[in-house]
């Protein structure tokens, strides 16, 4: 059975990327999210296994949309997405949680399909 996916990404360049890359996986997009605020309400609606979630939104941002997806759902698998490449920010992923990957953009594809795997194994 395939692992279900919410892409979270304001630009449809990223969102379908995302989609190229994991045609022929294990992985199935179930769902497109374009800001916090509609992740938030989706994500109610679509209980993803994983959310694949850019840090600069319309609205709430990634980072304050994933910890409340977490306060929520503390066992919600999520990859960050970003191009913020600051220590500041990689402090605040992992202050999320140790186990939240970070996928820097562009996306390489090979670590991007090992940060999905490695939190859809929780």
């Amino acid at each position: 059975m395939k692992k279900t996916i919410m892409i979270v990404d304001d630009s449809i360049l990223i969102r379908n990327e995302i989609e190229k890359i994991i045609e022929g996986t294990d992985f199935e997009i179930i769902c497109q999210c374009r800001s916090g605020e509609e992740a938030l309400d989706t994500y109610e609606r679509t209980n993803p296994d994983i959310i694949t979630m850019d840090i600069i939104l319309p609205g709430i941002d990634g980072l304050e949309t994933s910890k409340r997806i977490l306060e929520k759902y503390p066992n919600a698998g999520i990859v960050i997405i970003s191009s913020l490449v600051y220590d500041k920010t990689i402090q605040v992923v992992k202050e999320l949680g140790p186990a939240i990957p970070f996928v820097f953009k562009p996306i390489n594809q090979s670590f991007f399909i090992e940060s999905l795997k490695k939190v859809s194994t929780y």
